[in-house]
């Protein structure tokens, strides 16, 4: 399993080791000592267990997010993808950290394996590239109505790039309706 850090220090790419042959393929897709110990050399603070795995499907368009959970259900994410692709936005929306605002943004597919990690303080985002892609997810605390929040995916301050598409997103009715991040809740 290799870590890399993103300009997002905090947001860290993983990628696991794939054996390929004739066959097939064969990866871990988690190594709980591996992330950890990973983390921890990167000088990054120990991640919270995993309790919760989420996967949902979409087709190409959907836009899902900007999504996160208020303290003291903050949620830190290990997101990847196994069929299908994304492009993967993890936004920082810590208050007082220097890159508040700011975001990072990477191609997840079934056929890169990437995944990426995502810790509590940052928003989540992402549009399907493929029809029919399969993502799922680690939460490090369970999922809570009451401190679901959500930033509107265009906000111009943050500005994200999006990867061109023939139509505009497909939105649920709740990031229809999202705030701008000067007028979210973060605490």
């Amino acid at each position: 399993m290799k870590l890399t850090s993103t300009k997002l220090p905090e947001v860290v790419i993983i990628e696991p080791a794939v054996f390929s042959d004739e066959r097939g393929w064969f990866m871990e897709s988690f190594n709980q000592q591996a992330f950890s110990e990973g983390i921890l050399q990167k000088g990054l603070p120990m991640p919270p267990l995993f309790v919760q795995d989420n996967h949902s499907v979409s087709q190409r368009g959907v836009l899902r997010g900007l999504h996160y959970q208020l303290t003291p259900n903050a949620q830190g994410k290990l997101v990847r993808v196994t069929q299908g692709a994304v492009f993967d936005v993890a936004v920082d929306i810590r208050p007082h950290s220097p890159t508040f605002g700011h975001w990072v943004g990477i191609e997840l597919s079934a056929s890169n394996f990437l995944q990426l990690w995502i810790p509590p303080g940052f928003a989540h985002g992402f549009i399907a590239l493929e029809n029919n892609t399969h993502f799922l997810y680690k939460t490090t605390n369970y999922y809570c109505k009451a401190s679901e929040a959500c930033i509107v995916w265009n906000d111009p301050v943050i500005g994200i790039k999006w990867p061109e598409m023939s139509a505009p997103p497909v939105l649920s009715a709740k990031d229809q309706l999202a705030p701008l991040l000067k007028d979210a809740l973060l605490a």
